[in-house]
């Protein structure tokens, strides 16, 4: 699949991963459909120009997602969607105990898994339907879905275990949609971002993100966006990618 010419959907892009991703496949001649809930995803299509529609969005309700898909579709034309970059989703940070004794908050839980995992879910469900109406390209190709998932769905640190699950749900749904998804030939990948440079990254306390930054091993520093961008750009274009999750982190493991 070429990225010229072709329309992708992008969530959560009106920053950070998503907002690169989208610059990137416009600078590379794609059109893209920008989903997110802030007002800023409006501002930022304008900025991409034509090739760019904004769409405001939850990515867990069925009909946001589904006015998304159809605005991407439309924009896409006789091809339709060809992808998804899906980077939309929250950071949760709390012990199962706290220092007094109280117990987690299951609401905050429960919401973590519901944006992170179920809005992923809905995300691929409603897209890969839509890819699964167009026309075959080279290899039989019709789509391609690239999910976000994280190094802390392997390497979960204390007070990370809605984050983390949330986002080893997502590891464990990339091969059994991509299996699925095969005969329809539409492509599943994940990416695990290591610490990036985003705007979630300013809800963790600035000791604890450069005591992160100083744990990579090289290069000793956070992400940046493009380089997540970047790899996406990979992975659209190489159809022997498919049913993995790639740790895209300098070489960390968190402890």
């Amino acid at each position: 699949m070429h990225v010229k010419d072709n329309t992708f959907l992008i969530t959560g892009a009106a920053s950070g991963l998503g907002s690169a991703t989208a610059e990137r496949l416009v600078a590379a001649g794609g059109r893209v459909v920008l989903c997110d809930l802030s007002d800023a995803v409006e501002a930022h299509a304008e900025r991409l120009g034509d090739a760019a529609r904004a769409v405001r969005g939850d990515v867990t309700s069925g009909d946001d997602i589904q006015a998304a898909v159809d605005a991407a579709v439309e924009l896409g034309g006789g091809r339709g969607l060809s992808g998804v970059v899906h980077c939309a989703g929250i950071v949760s940070v709390a012990k199962l105990v706290d220092r007094e004794g109280n117990p987690a908050d299951l609401e905050v839980y429960m919401r973590t898994i519901n944006i992170n995992l179920v809005g992923t879910f809905n995300v691929m469900r409603v897209a890969a339907a839509a890819m699964a109406r167009n026309a075959p390209g080279e290899d039989g190709e019709r789509g391609v879905i690239i999910n976000t998932a994280s190094i802390a769905a392997m390497d979960g640190q204390v007070g990370q275990c809605a984050y983390s699950a949330s986002k080893a749900g997502v590891v464990g749904m990339s091969l059994p949609a991509a299996r699925e998804l095969s005969r329809h030939g539409v492509r599943v990948m994940a990416i695990a971002p290591g610490v990036f440079e985003t705007p979630m990254m300013s809800e963790i306390p600035d000791e604890a993100a450069q005591a992160l930054a100083a744990a990579v091993p090289f290069p000793k520093r956070l992400g940046m966006p493009d380089e997540f961008a970047r790899l996406a750009e990979q992975i659209i274009t190489n159809p022997m990618l498919n049913g993995e999750v790639i740790r895209l982190d300098g070489g960390i493991r968190m402890q």
